[in-house]
């Protein structure tokens, strides 16, 4: 899928990537949901992520927990509060320390509430996007507090793109269990 360039594209790229995934999770027994990947998935590739994500559960709340902080920086902008993207002491230089804060976070959250958490967050985002016009979403710049991307481009990424590196987790899980 091409990455949405307007406010039309963007709100039906979340939903269409978001109900693919869904259905890729819904083809999991309760027990396949739960289960620790196994040890050749957790080393499936050289990005953090493969030794990072344990199970299921922590791919969804990697998902919910960067909506939550793109939805956060948007609203304290907005309302005139000029914030940086990740929270104090997270930069784009270090945020795989907090990619790991989030998981160690949730590990006493269920796989089925982190599927509830995430579908509270992407309504919330795609509220959060119908509130902006296309032009505030995808002219860089727009916002002073986006730096030298627009908007839409946060939005993309705490989507649609996310969603779709999810499904491919997911899509290699299902493999591993194939076998």
């Amino acid at each position: 899928m091409p990455r949405p360039t307007t406010k039309s594209e963007l709100l039906a790229a979340a939903s269409a990537s978001f109900t693919k995934l869904t259905k890729l999770w819904d083809g999991f027994t309760p027990e396949q949901a739960d289960a620790p990947f196994p040890a050749a998935l957790l080393t499936g590739g050289t990005e953090a992520h493969w030794q990072r994500d344990k199970c299921l559960r922590d791919v969804v709340i990697h998902l919910h927990e960067w909506q939550n902080l793109v939805t956060v920086w948007v609203s304290a902008n907005q309302a005139g509060t000029l914030t940086g993207f990740f929270p104090e002491p997270y930069t784009w230089r270090n945020y795989a320390a907090l990619n790991e804060q989030f998981v160690r976070q949730h590990q006493n959250t269920t796989y089925e509430a982190a599927r509830d958490l995430l579908a509270a967050s992407h309504q919330h985002v795609l509220g959060m996007i119908e509130g902006f016009s296309n032009d505030e979403l995808f002219t860089k710049k727009h916002f002073g507090w986006t730096g030298t991307t627009s908007l839409g481009s946060y939005f993309v990424s705490a989507t649609s793109s996310h969603y779709e590196w999810a499904a491919k987790k997911t899509r290699a899980y299902a493999r591993t269990l194939a076998r």
